[in-house]
Order: structure tokens, then C-alpha cells, then sequence
């Protein structure tokens, strides 16, 4: 997780047009992490748990065993995080939901208040020119789930504040939420990252009110986290939101 922490500073001190310039980029090595959202139809999961459940898979699949040096997704992980943490979120049902959980990855299940569970499934990232067909069918947009109301976020657990001033899709919010654990990861010591890691990387999403959004979004970003425990997600502005825009605010427990 080094690599974003070292990062994260000079991501929040370029201008806003500066975010968005890929120029520096070879096209043909573009690399994303594809985040797969089990959307059935009935019974359809609720939006809370489902981004819960995003959150946690993606910080999962960077810090399991096998990320580690010598193991088995380290290179691929290391080389994803050297550069942008794509995300592209895809939703799956059935037997296409199945058929992903023979490719590497991790698979978190939320339950939600009203009985059903959420389930995602994080892959390990690859070039995206080299998805396999498994996930390339899978559609990335389509499908969204109303807003609902989960109540006061449980004690103990990040919190993974939605930026209120803006529209963004399940599929938007999922890989920005999942954004939001990797870099509180990053900067959590290793002690905590255990604790983290124990309790399966469990958090909270909730949407602030815009009162509350902006007594929380930080001048600074490294003194918000030093001071208070927050750190920002700034977006590139690639899909859905301007360039520089934040999108998530994770407070630490």
C-alpha cells in the first residue's frame, strides 16, 4: 500500500484539469480492477450493503496473503497501484454471477436490515485489453438501486461519508467507495490494518448532510488525516463526476 500513501498528497495538490491528463500513460497498458456487483432481480440487494460489501472486497484482494511479496497476486497488484487505481465496476446475475468465482478475487456478503444479503466480487486487476470474456460481457452500466436509510453507522468501523452534492450510480459509488478503503489502508499502521483485516474489513456507508459534508471536507488533506482521522477520494473525473471532485471522505473509527 506504500505506493498510495506516498501518493495521496500530491494527488490532492494538482489543479483540478491536471487529474484527468492520461498523456503520461501507455494505452495498451492500462490496468483496472474489475469490481463484479451481484444485481438479481429478485431479490434485488439494497444500495447500502451492496457498497459495504464493494468497500470491503476491494481492500481485501490488496491486502490478502497472496498480494504480499512472493505471492501469487503481487505482481499484478504492484503493478496496478503504481499507477491510477482504476475501477470498473460490472453487474452480474446468475450464471454469470457464478461464472466469476472461478477467477481470482474476493468475494464479500453484507447482510442488509430487511433480510437480504449484498454480495460483490473484487478480481484481481489486469490490463484492461486483457479482461477475460468472463468479465468483458458483463454490462458496466444499466442498472441502479434506490436510495435508502440505514440508520447511525455501527461504532467501531471506518465510515465512508458519500459526497452528498453529487449523483453518482451504484456502479460509480462502488468504486469509489472501494478507492476509499485502499487509501485508509495505506495509511493505517500495520497493527491496525490486522485489526482491520480481522473483522473482514467491515465499514459503513453513509451519505452526510451537506451541512455535515462540509464541516468534515479538509483545506488539507494530509493535516485532515493527521488531525482527524479523514481521508479524501479525490476522483479523475473520467466517468460521471468533474475532475477533481471529491467523491468519498473515510473517517477512521
Amino acid at each position: 500500500m506504500a505506493p498510495l500513501a506516498a501518493r495521496y498528497a500530491a494527488w490532492h495538490g494538482l489543479p483540478a484539469h491536471a487529474v484527468a491528463d492520461v498523456r503520461d500513460e501507455d494505452p495498451n497498458d492500462v490496468r483496472a480492477m474489475p469490481v463484479i456487483l451481484r444485481l438479481e432481480r429478485d431479490p434485488a440487494p439494497s444500495r447500502t450493503p451492496l457498497l459495504e460489501a464493494a468497500a470491503a472486497a476491494a481492500v481485501a484482494v490488496c491486502l490478502d496473503p497472496r498480494a504480499e511479496p512472493g505471492g501469487e497476486w503481487h505482481d499484478a497488484v504492484a503493478a496496478w497501484m503504481s499507477g491510477r487505481i482504476r475501477k470498473v465496476a460490472r453487474r452480474a446475475r446468475g450464471a454469470h454471477w457464478r461464472a466469476v468465482q472461478d477467477l481470482p478475487g474476493v468475494t464479500v456478503v453484507v447482510p442488509g436490515s430487511d433480510g437480504t444479503s449484498a454480495e460483490v466480487r473484487a478480481l484481481l486487476p489486469c490490463r484492461v485489453s486483457e479482461l477475460p470474456k468472463t468479465v468483458s460481457r458483463l454490462q458496466v452500466s444499466g442498472s441502479d438501486l434506490p436510495a435508502d436509510s440505514p440508520g447511525p453507522p455501527p461504532p467501531g468501523v471506518p465510515v465512508l461519508w458519500l459526497n452528498p452534492k453529487v449523483e453518482m450510480t451504484v456502479g460509480k459509488a462502488a468504486a469509489q467507495v472501494g478507492h476509499a478503503t485502499m487509501l485508509l489502508a495505506a495509511v493505517l499502521d500495520f497493527e491496525q490494518r490486522a485489526v482491520w483485516a480481522r473483522g473482514g474489513f467491515r465499514c459503513a456507508v453513509r451519505t452526510p448532510s451537506a451541512e455535515r459534508w462540509a464541516s468534515m471536507l479538509p483545506a488539507d488533506p494530509a493535516a485532515a488525516w493527521r488531525d482527524r482521522g479523514i481521508i479524501a477520494v479525490r476522483d479523475a473525473g473520467f466517468t460521471e463526476v468533474d475532475p477533481g471532485t471529491i467523491t468519498v471522505l473515510a473517517e477512521a473509527p
